[in-house]
Parts: C-alpha cells; structure tokens; sequence
C-alpha cells in the first residue's frame, strides 16, 4: 500500500534525484523509497551485529593501545 507524503528537500538535491530518476529510469518516490528500506536495513544489520556481539569482553582504548605498544605493532 502507497502513501502519498509531501516532504521537503534543498533544490539542488532534488534536482539530482531527478536527474538520477531519468538515468536509472524510475520516479523519484521509488529512489527515495530504495534509498529509506536500505537506510533502515542497515539499522536492522547493525542490531543484530550489537545482539550477536553483546557478550564479548570489551576493551578500553588506552589499554588496547598498550597491548598493540607491548606487542610492537605501533
């Protein structure tokens, strides 16, 4: 199901997604509605990565920066 929205952008992006609609033959709701799913996908990716990873042990900065010194890789 479509919604029609009205939203507001600067005019010289608009006329690069316009230019961008003819280049790729599409309308601009659907390059700015690939541009929103992709947006929001990579945010799901993201969470999952955090939810995986929740129960690693973490490490300081200065203290990872000591191990790479002891360990000659700085």
């Amino acid at each position: 199901m479509s919604v029609r929205t009205t939203i507001s952008l600067d005019e010289d992006l608009l006329k690069l997604l316009k230019l961008k609609s003819v280049e790729v033959s599409t309308s601009v709701s659907t390059l700015i509605e690939e541009v929103v799913r992709d947006a929001f996908k990579e945010d799901s990716e993201d969470l999952k990565t955090f939810a995986e990873r929740e129960n690693e042990e973490t490490i300081g900065f200065e203290v990872f920066l000591k191990q790479l010194e002891a360990d000659g890789k700085l």
